[in-house]
């Protein structure tokens, strides 16, 4: 015999139930939202935020877990996220935040302005502390969630930097997502395929389903779950944005449909 599924809107903790493993809440993302934008965020959208923060925070703690491993470490520390990024260019995202870490200082090198003089990182870092890195506190709790559901820890400057990636990355996500809400869809799009020296590049395919976020479809005052994947195309290529797009999807229909 079968059941029909409860739905969401008589039951809040049935839609918490759905995604038991999802550590970043609706709450905090619709709260990143606020930050950005006007616009208001609905639940579809909340979700696949989420969904597409914890699918790239996994990506790095899963590099960060295995440069660990090679040294036979269980706990996380700032080189082995050093090691991560530089494994795999997927991953180099919330690149805001590395102004602020001490983990990415010497790997920034020198800026100089058009008089030749060295620029100092306080004047890199702008006058005013960019959206997403005072607010980077927020994803603690969530952070170390992901951490466990992963089976390691972190040294705290770890967790700290694991913090502003994600809440960096988010804030460029949500303002994306509202800008593809003004916009009507993605004006700035694109792919990117892994070409090997001296063989031909790959034909493209005849009907990529990113193409279809790139026109927008619903009012021009919510931003929807689709206006989050649309905006995924403008942070991340490659097989991490294939698979980001691929799990916020099945969670925005999860959600619908509960």
């Amino acid at each position: 015999m079968t059941t029909q599924p409860l739905r969401a809107e008589h039951s809040g903790p049935q839609t918490a139930s759905v995604v038991p493993d999802l550590p970043f809440k609706p709450q905090l993302v619709k709260a990143v939202f606020r930050d950005v934008t006007s616009l208001h965020v609905s639940r579809p959208a909340a979700w696949a935020a989420a969904s597409v923060t914890r699918t790239v925070l996994t990506e790095i703690i899963d590099g960060a877990r295995s440069a660990a491993a090679e040294e036979a470490r269980k706990r996380l520390i700032p080189k082995d996220l050093i090691s991560a990024i530089d494994r795999n260019v997927e991953v180099e995202v919330g690149s805001a935040w590395y102004l602020h870490s001490p983990t990415f200082h010497g790997l920034m090198g020198e800026v100089r302005n058009a008089d030749g003089a060295l620029v100092s990182l306080r004047e890199r870092r702008g006058a005013r502390t960019p959206s997403g890195v005072a607010g980077a506190h927020r994803f603690e709790a969530g952070v170390r969630r992901l951490l466990g559901s992963r089976g390691v820890r972190a040294v705290p400057a770890m967790v700290r930097d694991l913090d502003g990636i994600a809440s960096v990355f988010l804030t460029a996500l949500a303002r994306d997502a509202a800008k593809v809400v003004r916009e009507g869809g993605v004006k700035r799009f694109g792919t990117v395929s892994p070409v090997v020296p001296g063989e031909p590049a790959p034909a493209p395919l005849l009907k990529d389903p990113l193409l279809a976020l790139s026109t927008r479809r619903g009012d021009g005052r919510t931003v929807g779950g689709d206006d989050v994947l649309a905006a995924v195309t403008m942070q991340l290529f490659g097989d991490l944005r294939q698979r980001a797009i691929a799990e916020a999807a099945e969670m925005t229909r999860n959600t619908s449909a509960n």
